[in-house]
């Protein structure tokens, strides 16, 4: 069983999916979109699809936004280490291994101070980010709503329906997405600095090692500046993916013996999605994301959410998903962070 796993994930790479992420130049018709990438659940980076959006050319002035938002009260998410919805040490929680998943304190305020909060984050002291989702964007940024369309229009028609969801993202290099899936078809547009992407897809889920882990909440004390991570009451679990792609050098060892399922097999896709361009994530894809900041000091990006089918390809991810797998003899490579150059990565379509 094992080797079979393991030759899938192989297999998938050379019958479809290839070693990189596809580039196109221009906005795919609706039919290429659907045949080439939805179909085949295949990611691309699509260039030239914004252009004609107005954030573009405002969005880097943090001036211009915080006087369009001076009156918007939104969401922001507090975290001492830019790490929310992810998995965190925490006291001792039997045999546990001390860890849960912890998400970020957010509370409403006007968007000028948000923005500031944002700009000022300082790692190991207090990172904010805007990441409400929950169709943030038509709900608490709807007054900048006309400086981007309200859909990405060739893949509306593909998917044959509206978004079910927009959502705004605006952070800096402090703030990072740990390894998730998503249930929707995903165009992911950046506005300004850069997003990074490591992306695995569904075959590979075993090699996240999911597993069940306590909630827990940040809660942030701003008279002593302090934050105190808690459990949820009453206690839940959330099932999370386990392994950090980029750990600190104390603790690339331990990481790599914990995880090898992920260290030595196949590289993850990585693809860097810079201002302008919009990513395809398709459904049930499993991604890590970073960021650099643009001219503003910070990133920004629209996402657009639209529902996944739940059809056979749902089926067969949860019966991949319910084997019990053990490594075979799966022999460590050289690191795929040592032997790939990420920039060159990218495939021109």
């Amino acid at each position: 069983m094992a080797e079979k796993i393991e030759n899938l994930w192989r297999e998938v790479r050379e019958l479809s999916l290839g070693t990189k992420i596809d580039r196109l130049d221009s906005p795919p018709s609706p039919v290429k979109f659907l045949r080439d990438y939805v179909s085949q659940s295949k990611p691309c980076v699509i260039s030239n699809a914004i252009a004609h959006w107005p954030a573009l050319k405002h969005w880097s002035d943090p001036a211009y936004l915080a006087g369009a938002l001076s009156n918007d009260l939104v969401s922001l998410h507090l975290t001492p280490n830019g790490c929310a919805d992810a998995v965190t040490p925490v006291g001792s929680i039997g045999d546990r291994d001390d860890l849960c998943f912890a998400s970020a304190h957010v509370e409403k305020v006007l968007f000028p101070e948000a923005l500031r909060a944002v700009q000022s984050s300082c790692k190991g002291k207090k990172v904010g980010y805007l990441q409400q989702q929950n169709d943030c964007f038509r709900t608490e940024y709807s007054t900048v709503g006309v400086d981007c369309d309200g859909d990405i229009s060739w893949a509306t028609e593909a998917f044959g329906c509206s978004p079910e969801a927009v959502n705004l993202w605006i952070g800096t290099e402090h703030s990072v997405t740990s390894f998730h899936k998503d249930h929707y078809e995903n165009l992911y547009a950046v506005v300004s600095g850069e997003k990074h992407f490591l992306l695995l897809p569904p075959t590979d889920v075993h090699r996240l090692y999911i597993e069940q882990y306590p909630a827990a909440n940040y809660s942030y004390h701003r008279d002593t500046e302090a934050f105190k991570l808690e459990l949820g009451e009453p206690m839940r679990d959330v099932p999370w993916c386990s392994v950090d792609p980029y750990p600190s050098p104390e603790n690339e060892a331990s990481e790599r013996l914990k995880y090898p399922l992920f260290f030595n097999g196949p590289k993850p896709f990585h693809c860097t999605v810079k201002a302008g361009e919009i990513l395809y994530l398709p459904s049930m894809w499993f991604h890590h994301v970073s960021q650099t900041p643009g001219d503003g000091g910070y990133t920004i990006a629209v996402n657009y959410w639209y529902d996944m089918q739940f059809d056979i390809k749902y089926a067969y991810f949860n019966f991949l998903q319910s084997l019990s797998y053990k490594s075979s003899s799966l022999n460590p490579i050289l690191s795929w962070r040592e032997d790939e150059d990420w920039e060159s990565s990218d495939a021109e379509v």
